[in-house]
């Protein structure tokens, strides 16, 4: 009888380096996943790494959000003007909001728990770590890096902090997501306003309705910078201890 072999690579993955990008997962509480696809669908799918359909779920927020009025409404509903709130919203496009907006939410959780249990199942393995990785066009390294310079980063313009962690894709999106909010709610000349000493006039030029997006995305981009940064710190250690144990470390020294 022919005697079965073990596979040459292991069979999980918790990260990998491209040029482009440094993609890892680790273990998350699903319920914080979750309410930050309630905050704003499409982010929970991000902080796992979903990057394609976190891409199409927010630019369907961007669409229909604008479509029903329902930042307006909200604003609407904040200081009181119930009515006004009801006549702008749209039905029509509000039926089609409300499913999508709850497979967000659902969708996100659920993968939470299947990366989880994967990320256990990948530890258990010696998985290899990728330490570095190169094109024609970047450079990809892991190593360490402060969280509070992404988190710093991050406050000073969204997505910054993840083009300091080598996240590419999504720092390039939030950035252009955060300028085109800036854009559309005429951010920057409030703020000009504002430094100005023109208050009223800031606020009467401003769009509350674009206006309104931009505090979940500033708030996420900061988030998960700072999240990533930790992840990715441990990652390194990890990849060294792997390292001097197969390269520095006596075969028969036993570890404590």
């Amino acid at each position: 009888m022919q005697r079965m072999t073990a596979p040459k690579f292991p069979r999980r993955y918790s990260s990998v380096t491209t040029g482009f990008n440094f993609h890892q997962i680790w273990a998350r509480n699903p319920w914080v996943v979750a309410w930050w696809s309630a905050a704003f669908p499409g982010f929970g799918h991000l902080l796992l790494g979903y990057y394609t359909k976190g891409f199409v779920l927010i630019a369907w927020e961007f669409f229909i959000n604008t479509k029903v009025n329902l930042n307006e409404a909200m604003v609407y509903s904040f200081v009181g003007r119930f009515e006004a709130a009801d006549d702008v919203l749209e039905p029509r496009w509000l039926l089609l909001y409300i499913p999508i907006y709850c497979y967000s939410i659902w969708d996100s959780y659920s993968k939470t728990i299947e990366l989880n249990k994967h990320y256990l199942l990948a530890q258990s393995e010696p998985e290899p770590i990728k330490l570095f990785a190169m094109n024609g066009f970047t450079i990809t390294l892991l190593d360490k890096r402060s969280p509070r310079r992404a988190l710093i980063w991050s406050m000073l313009f969204p997505g910054l902090g993840h083009l300091y962690l080598q996240r590419l894709p999504s720092g390039a999106f939030i950035a252009v997501s955060c300028i085109a909010i800036s854009y559309y709610a005429h951010l920057v000349e409030a703020v000009v306003l504002i430094i100005r000493g023109s208050l009223e006039q800031a606020r009467t030029i401003i769009d509350p309705e674009w206006f309104s997006f931009f505090p979940s995305m500033y708030c996420f981009a900061a988030y998960s910078a700072y999240v990533m940064a930790v992840e990715m710190n441990e990652m390194y250690e990890r990849e060294q201890c792997q390292y001097f144990r197969t390269k520095v470390q006596p075969p028969d020294y036993q570890l404590l």
